[in-house]
């Protein structure tokens, strides 16, 4: 339970230094194989993962709120066709504003607790509007991915129009965090036809937007190497809890039954499980509570690794034993 104090602290992170110091808590809260350095280098066909871990956990925390159109976004509430005269959607506004005002602070403490580092993916407008946030997710360790500068069907663009727009939205998290995306995420995973080829081009490493395997894989783009570190649907809170209406307890049931199947699975095999959360979701009280339960169950098994996904990327990329997938979706 959180003192007077500690809450305190939380709601005005933005001018402080974090609660915890994330650099020496994550040799603390993993096994010492699993603390190892991601670097991939001379992983056989014996290793898995950095050090010998069995399963890595890919967290991905998506900055949203802020960035979403001022009406006919996705919402709790019924859809309502406002007429010219009402600039904007206010009280679903309200709903995504929890997500930077209480939402991202309260799971940037949870990460910090347990000493683990996650993706953020970021709408260059999100940033943009609260650059103080997007500031601080960089400062506590985590890494700034891409997701476009505002929601939009880039699946619809011409070929010149995505390249400005995935310009545009790579420039808007770099210039406000000092840290250029090296990986993506589409509007609900939907690329086009040009999508990866422009991401191969500006320099990205890795995109997420596959559900095909549990681990990361390569494939080829532009005749060079691309990873895949695959997203998820079953362990992604806006399709259950928002889309289907589950319970905290029902969310925490069915992720800690993917752990376990996975977990079973990594003594043989490489194996990644992937939990999406986003801002205004997994960051309510009752969500950080069953992450903060999940977290603690996923750490006492021996030989787990929470890793960002720019770090799997690289890992994957250099490791000889990482799946090379012809098979073109």
């Amino acid at each position: 339970m959180m003192n007077h104090e500690h809450t305190t602290t939380r709601r005005n992170f933005l001018g402080q230094a974090g609660a915890l110091a994330a650099g020496g808590l994550l040799a603390q809260a993993l096994p010492a194989s699993a603390a190892a350095p991601a670097t991939g280098a001379g992983a056989g066909a014996g290793e898995f993962w950095p050090g010998g871990a069995r399963l890595a956990i890919s967290i991905s925390m998506q900055f949203e709120a802020g960035g979403q159109p001022p009406k006919g976004t996705d919402s709790p509430f019924p859809k309502v066709d406002f007429p010219a005269s009402v600039p904007a959607d206010l009280v679903t506004n309200t709903w995504f504003a929890y997500g930077y005002r209480e939402g991202i602070p309260r799971m940037l403490d949870l990460w910090d607790k347990h000493g683990i580092k996650v993706t953020s993916h970021m709408i260059g407008e999100a940033v943009r509007r609260h650059p103080q946030l997007a500031q601080e997710i960089v400062r506590r360790g985590h890494e700034a991915a891409g997701h476009g500068p505002r929601w939009s069907s880039q699946y619809a663009m011409s070929r010149a129009q995505e390249r400005q727009f995935l310009i545009e939205g790579a420039d808007m998290v770099e210039q406000v965090t000092g840290q250029r995306p090296t990986g993506y995420n589409c509007n609900w995973l939907r690329r086009g036809p040009n999508t990866l080829p422009l991401l191969q081009e500006l320099g990205y490493t890795y995109h997420i937007d596959d559900l095909s395997r549990d681990e990361p894989f390569i494939e080829q783009v532009n005749g060079k190497d691309f990873v895949v570190v695959p997203y998820t649907l079953r362990n992604n809170d806006i399709l259950l809890i928002e889309g289907r209406n589950y319970s905290p307890s029902q969310f925490l049931e069915q992720i800690k039954l993917d752990f376990d199947q996975l977990y079973e699975e990594g003594a043989t095999r490489r194996r990644m499980m992937s939990v999406s959360a986003h801002d205004r979701i997994s960051g309510s009280p009752q969500m950080v509570k069953v992450w903060d339960e999940f977290l603690r169950y996923a750490k006492s098994h021996p030989g787990v690794v929470f890793m960002r996904k720019d770090e799997i990327a690289r890992y994957a990329s250099s490791a000889r034993n990482t799946l090379r997938e012809t098979e073109t979706i």
